[in-house]
């Protein structure tokens, strides 16, 4: 037998499918194709292109090439040891303090930076919201620049003058860009850079205070890595050393945890999108079966048979991945944008590699979910051709499932996805499909009953979904997952934080008072006590770290990474008190009274706290502060509840334990509204104290929960788009028998409107269902969090209710679309042709 050469097999391929190309499946197929492609790009160029901006600019990030960073200066000899090696110093402070202006306060982040800041990047600004941005350049002392968002909040302007404590300092320009801006509390609130000359007349800063000192070293290599081994010596337990894998460690926190749940909605995509695939595959298969037994009677190999169809399915594969590519390459732009405020301003292009990989993600799944289908072709005997209900030997189980599970595998990897979290993922949506497709399937039967007595329309549309209960329940659950995610959204996007604050009394502290002096505390609680009604006690602060438990060191007790290891590596605010805080529940042990005698004194550990620390009553617990070590034992364990609004500690000590020790002092309250003027003059004749308004730190939240959601929502757009490719692909694999019974129904004189009706209904059913089961899996959802996770009352929401019918508007518009052609074929050709 002469073998037909591949580049005819091509020529033969790239002419069926032209002529092939308006077929349903195809079409269904190629859409499918183009959605896994789009998402697996757009989040692959994300993911590139964050990846490169932080490994460029990495030392911009920290302003430097290494950074000194501690809650207390660096000691003259540590400075000293670097200028010897030749290194560029730079020294940065920064602190919260409130800006006042006439009519209104406003909680800002003061950075004080010295003349030679930064060592690597440059600062930006300019004259003018609407002005030119300008490079480089630095306050003088005098001045201040500010971001341009502390303006309006205070009313005010470039040339007025604010004041930083006792010092009153005159904007110049406004601060559009800084290298080594961190993602943290600081970067919550306004900005104000100032020059470190004019740190001491502020008088802001006292022994006590929260501050951060920074000092950049920048050099060569061979100069920072003596610097640093002549620093690990003589480091103090508050101090640490960053250099540029560590700078921004918390934007690159969450831009990790965001990568992931992005990544994970791409995942859903393509796993969506590759059902759409195989379901796609085999009705494209099943319709070739004719042709495939005919071309093998004309001399086609079973092997030519199965290489002429699988050259057809590239080509649309091929296709469809390039302009997956271009949507997925636009794509990343408008993500990129949503998460404008998270993100580096400069982002590198991120060049070829994530369009490739989009394409090699597409053509995995079409290879994975498609082949099995298509192996088919390639042994359809040539005697179909007179007898029909030939078909070929169905590959085997192994086959069908190896292949598909070889394609996750392989796009798991592509998408670099945490293995744990993605195996829960799709355990947790194993066995949610089984429960939910057995209710279904359940709730199907059940409605057999009701057909006698139905109108004619409902008894041919639930007919339908009875003929066919696996597809049925298939297509419900993946559309009601797709709801799901959309509603889960949609509810936890604002109604956390809304129930949050409605549980609190009307009453809650709406502000906290950090960093009062120990000289202004009485002054201060007698004016906050005519200001308000419901302020609390005022605590003392001191700052410590623990060090030793039962004489080993704390790093040594504690596991890694836990709870108890995190309060080991940072200061901890430590207070006293004679009486247990409202809100705190003694679990273990006593609380001290005046007839509390031991060796050492009491200290009273948060229950959660202790079990990570692996402590509990009677151990001995040795703290650094300000140098001195002191030691004291653990007489009781409590609960706090650190939703209430007020200052609330992981530990409290016995009073009598601190002396001579820097302190300042905390206290909450509530001021009612209409007291904008009377905070305002708190904040100037309280100038170092720094006022916490909760209600704007809560707005600040609320908005970067908002932006990193309506990021989520844009990816989970395509996973919408590939639920209704399955959607269509479970329609077209039905098409063929819809056909059929339409024109068999005209025929016996059924009217248009009557098959209508029946699509409607049956369509319409899937929909509420797979709307019922998003509300219900809904409301699962959400009393668990609120439950175990928020310790928040749960209570329905009625608005889910809107869910069947939102399910059954979309899929019954979908299923009307996709199954027109079932009404617009003749009845006489479809009989003749049967």
């Amino acid at each position: 037998m002469t073998r037909i050469p591949f580049s005819r097999l091509w020529h033969l391929a790239s002419r069926q499918l032209m002529r092939e190309v308006r077929a349903g499946e195809l079409r269904v197929l190629f859409f499918a194709l183009v959605i896994a492609v789009a998402s697996s790009c757009a989040i692959g160029y994300f993911t590139a292109r964050l990846n490169e901006a932080m490994v460029l600019r990495a030392t911009e990030f920290l302003g430097g090439d290494l950074a000194l960073r501690g809650t207390s200066a660096a000691h003259q000899k540590q400075i000293e040891a670097g200028l010897a090696q030749g290194l560029k110093h730079a020294q940065t402070v920064e602190f919260s303090s409130v800006i006042a202006g006439e009519q209104a306060i406003q909680l800002s982040s003061i950075k004080a930076v010295g003349e030679s800041y930064p060592l690597r990047g440059q600062l930006k600004s300019t004259l003018s919201s609407q002005g030119s941005e300008t490079v480089g350049g630095l306050p003088v002392p005098g001045e201040a620049w500010v971001e341009a968002r502390l303006l309006p909040a205070l009313d005010l302007k470039v040339g007025d003058t604010i004041d930083v404590g006792r010092k009153t300092l005159r904007i110049t320009r406004i601060l559009t860009y800084e290298p080594d801006r961190a993602g943290d509390f600081y970067s919550l609130t306004p900005r104000v850079l100032m020059n470190i000359a004019d740190l001491p007349a502020t008088e802001v800063i006292q022994p006590g205070s929260r501050v951060r000192y920074r000092d950049l070293w920048s050099g060569g290599a061979d100069q920072l890595e003596r610097y640093r081994a002549s620093l690990e010596g003589s480091l103090d337990v508050n101090q640490r050393i960053e250099d540029p894998r560590d700078g921004n460690r918390q934007l690159g926190s969450a831009l990790d945890r965001a990568q992931r749940y992005l990544g994970l909605a791409s995942l859903a995509a393509v796993l969506l999108a590759g059902v759409a695939v195989a379901m796609s595959a085999n009705r494209f298969a099943i319709k070739r079966f004719d042709a495939s037994a005919l071309l093998r009677c004309l001399g086609l190999s079973r092997r030519e048979a199965l290489i002429l169809y699988s050259l057809q399915l590239a080509m649309l594969g091929l296709v469809a991945s390039a302009i997956g590519v271009l949507l997925g390459w636009l794509a990343q732009f408008l993500l990129f944008h949503l998460m404008a405020g998270l993100l580096p301003a400069t982002i590198p292009s991120g060049g070829l590699f994530p369009a490739f990989a989009g394409m090699g993600t597409g053509l995995v799944a079409l290879a994975g979910f498609a082949l099995p289908p298509l192996a088919a072709l390639g042994r359809v005997p040539p005697l179909r051709v007179l007898r029909s209900d030939l078909l070929p030997v169905p590959p085997r189980s192994w086959v069908v499932y190896g292949t598909a599970l070889l394609a996750l595998g392989l796009i798991m990897w592509r998408l670099s996805l945490d293995l744990k979290l993605t195996l829960a993922l799709l355990g947790g949506g194993l066995i949610a499909t089984i429960v939910l497709g057995g209710l279904m399937l359940l709730g199907l039967k059940g409605l057999r009953s009701m057909l006698a007595s139905a109108p004619l329309a409902w008894r041919l549309g639930l007919g339908q979904l009875l003929r066919h209960p696996l597809a049925a329940a298939g297509q419900a659950l993946a559309f009601g997952l797709i709801l799901l995610a959309m509603a889960l959204i949609a509810l936890l996007r604002g109604e956390i934080l809304d129930r949050w604050q409605e549980q609190l009394p009307p009453d809650s502290p709406n502000y906290f008072a950090l960093n009062i002096l120990p000289a202004e505390r009485d002054a201060f609680a007698a004016q906050i006590n005519q200001l308000s009604p419901n302020a609390k006690p005022l605590y003392p602060i001191v700052q410590g770290r623990l060090v030793l438990i039962n004489d080993e060191p704390a790093s040594d007790v504690v596991e890694s990474e836990s709870r108890g290891d995190r309060a080991t590596r940072r200061d901890l605010s430590l207070t006293w008190s004679d009486m247990l805080p409202s809100g705190n529940v003694i679990t273990a042990g006593q609380w001290w009274d005046a007839t509390s005698a031991h060796d050492l004194p009491g200290v009273s550990v948060e229950a959660e706290l202790a079990k990570s620390l692996k402590v509990g009553i009677g151990d001995h617990l040795s703290f650094n502060i300000a140098g001195r070590v002191i030691e004291a034992q653990v007489s009781s364990l409590r609960t706090v509840d650190w939703n209430n609004f007020q200052p609330n500690f992981f530990m409290i000590f016995q009073p009598g334990t601190f002396t001579d020790v820097p302190v300042t002092y905390l206290t909450s309250f509530y001021i009612p509204p209409g007291n904008d003027r009377a905070m305002v003059e708190l904040a100037r004749h309280f100038p170092a104290a720094t006022l916490l308004p909760i209600d704007a730190i809560l707005e600040q939240l609320r908005s970067i929960l908002g932006q990193v959601t309506i990021a989520v929502e844009f990816v989970l757009l395509f996973v919408l788009a590939a639920g209704m490719t399955v959607l269509f692909a479970g329609l077209q694999s039905t098409l063929d028998e819809r056909i059929r019974q339409g024109a068999l129904l005209r025929a016996l004189g059924s009217e248009r409107q009557l098959l209508i009706r029946t699509r409607r209904v049956e369509f319409a059913l899937l929909g509420a269902t797979s709307g019922l089961l998003a509300a219900l899996g809904c409301e699962i959802i959400t009393a668990l969090l609120y439950r175990l996770v928020f310790d928040m009352p749960w209570q329905p929401h009625p608005w889910l209710l809107l869910l069947p019918l939102i399910g059954a508007a979309m899929i019954a518009a979908a299923g009307l679309i996709g199954t027109r052609r079932a009404l617009t074929v003749s009845p006489l050709r479809i009989l003749r042709e049967g």
